[in-house]
């Protein structure tokens, strides 16, 4: 499957506790009602209480086979509004969603301008203008494999904290800034460690050396503060098929060329 939510409206991706209401709890429920045996759900991404998806991937088994797109059209009537199954496939044998080849993230942040109405749980509202040659100078040392220690949390249960960059860029989309950063795998709350720290050389509190000697510190404690949650968006997931253009769409997170940087910036 491949699925959009809204993550304000669920305590996560990852079943919890009964009664605490979670994205793959909820899919489970739909899935058992049609498929009449309890189903399990694996998704790519363990998304966090608030944090949104455009592009999340999750697979399941089921001994009741029927159509992709009947699935698709029912999980649409069984599941809340809150959710949206964009497709269903046959997933070949073997097919885990967790194994993903890499994973991209999309942060919005509004700056410089009065806050949103509609979008206040889309969007970061920062008061202030922000330095973006800055981040996107402070971004480049995220390129690579390397200890991200610094943007880890204390409750963290990865058995490493060393994951691949490949992609760190900010882009100009209308009147907000987006980041995207895609890697093979992320630490818990990894990237809204890194958006809040690069936020302090934004405003000009940081140099962009600063970031990268906070990065090499492998130190949570040096670096900023954490990004809120609802301005994140899970935006793609890949399995090693080759990448396509997808255009200026700012829901598919590819960053766009050369951009100009309008007046408030």
């Amino acid at each position: 499957m491949t699925l959009e939510y809204d993550g304000g409206a669920f305590s996560g991706w990852q079943r919890q506790a009964p009664g605490v209401r979670t994205v793959q709890e909820t899919l489970e429920a739909a899935l058992e009602k049609m498929c009449g045996h309890p189903v399990l759900v694996a998704g790519a991404g363990r998304t966090d209480t608030g944090v949104h998806a455009l592009g999340q991937v999750a697979h399941f088994d089921t001994t009741r086979p029927r159509d992709p797109q009947v699935f698709r059209r029912a999980l649409n009537v069984l599941t809340p509004p809150e959710v949206a199954i964009v497709d269903v496939a046959r997933a070949p044998a073997g097919f885990n969603a967790r194994r993903a080849s890499w994973r991209e993230y999309l942060y919005r942040i509004l700056a410089g301008r009065c806050p949103p109405a509609l979008d206040r749980q889309r969007v970061w509202h920062h008061p202030g203008p922000l330095d973006l040659d800055a981040m996107r100078e402070a971004s480049a040392w995220l390129i690579g494999n390397q200890d991200f220690s610094s943007f880890r949390s204390a409750n963290c249960q990865s058995l490493s904290p060393v994951r691949e960059v490949m992609r760190a860029e900010w882009r100009v989309a209308g009147a907000e800034l987006h980041f995207s950063i895609r890697a093979n795998a992320f630490l818990y709350h990894m990237v809204r460690n890194i958006v809040g720290t690069l936020i302090l050389v934004g405003r000009g509190k940081w140099p962009p050396e600063r970031f990268r000697e906070v990065l090499a510190g492998l130190d949570r404690r040096q670096a900023g503060p954490m990004a809120p949650a609802h301005a994140l968006y899970l935006a793609r997931v890949n399995y090693g098929e080759e990448e396509e253009w997808r255009g200026d769409d700012p829901r598919a997170a590819v960053p766009a060329p050369g951009r100009a940087v309008p007046e408030g910036f």
